[in-house]
């Protein structure tokens, strides 16, 4: 049973979210905190007494550390619970994303995709892969507005510095979060690593082939080097994973 916290300012908004957790199978303790400071003041009183905590369901516009303030410094504790923004406002999802967190909700929150949200949580907290049927969407920033890509369109992806840029059949988007850490999310999505700068999607590999003993990957219309090291590696993984996952058309 997940034991989690609810935090939002506004106490009809807050009331409700705590019901509809408090409803749900899957939580067995559900904590609320109307404001950024409470809320960190008891989760290291949690820590302190060595209370688990699972979740943390967070408003983002709050008096005091507002709740990306709030999910920073919780991202650096030591075993960060998971994160889960419930937000009023659509232009906080990039930025969510960037803190690892599992699920972006819009306000009035329905209970089936409140639901949807404790599943991600769930297999994030016991780690045997995602709902059926279930996939990330990555919010990326396109003008002023928020679009959400699905994680089965992205091609591979490729470290820009502090960036990683997804490549799509419909264009790049560049996210702010490095590849090591992207790597770690999608694992067991069927992303291959092929170079230290690159992670690539096994469904989109269309043609493995070597040119001057170096192999090469066909990904959708790029050709994409594979480096020595991970060449062995890379076919035997690309035979695991043809045999799980559906080809592209």
């Amino acid at each position: 049973m997940l034991r989690v916290l609810a935090v939002d300012d506004e106490l009809p908004a807050l009331e409700e979210l705590a019901f509809l957790l408090r409803h749900d199978a899957r939580i067995g303790h559900v904590v609320t905190a109307t404001d950024g400071v409470t809320a960190l003041q008891d989760m290291v009183q949690m820590i302190g007494t060595g209370e688990r905590l699972d979740g943390v369901f967070l408003d983002i516009r709050m008096p005091g550390f507002d709740g990306l303030e709030l999910a920073r410094m919780i991202r650096g504790f030591p075993a960060p619970p998971g994160l889960v923004f419930v937000t009023g406002h659509e232009e906080g999802a990039v930025r969510a994303f960037e803190l690892q967190a599992i699920d972006y909700l819009l306000k009035p929150v329905r209970a089936e995709r409140l639901a949807e949200a404790v599943g991600r949580l769930a297999a994030a907290v016991t780690p045997s892969g995602p709902p059926a049927g279930e996939e990330e969407m990555i919010p990326v920033e396109l003008g002023g507005r928020t679009r959400f890509v699905p994680q089965h369109a992205v091609w591979f992806a490729e470290a820009k510095g502090d960036y990683v840029r997804l490549h799509t059949v419909d264009g790049s988007y560049l996210v702010r979060m490095s590849l090591a850490a992207l790597e770690r999310r999608w694992a067991g999505a069927g992303f291959i690593r092929i170079h230290r700068s690159t992670l690539v999607s096994a469904r989109h590999v269309q043609e493995l082939r070597f040119e001057d003993g170096r192999a090469i990957l066909q990904v959708g219309t790029e050709t994409l080097p594979v480096s020595r090291r991970h060449t062995r590696q890379v076919r035997e993984q690309l035979v695991r994973q043809f045999r799980a996952l559906p080809r592209s058309s």
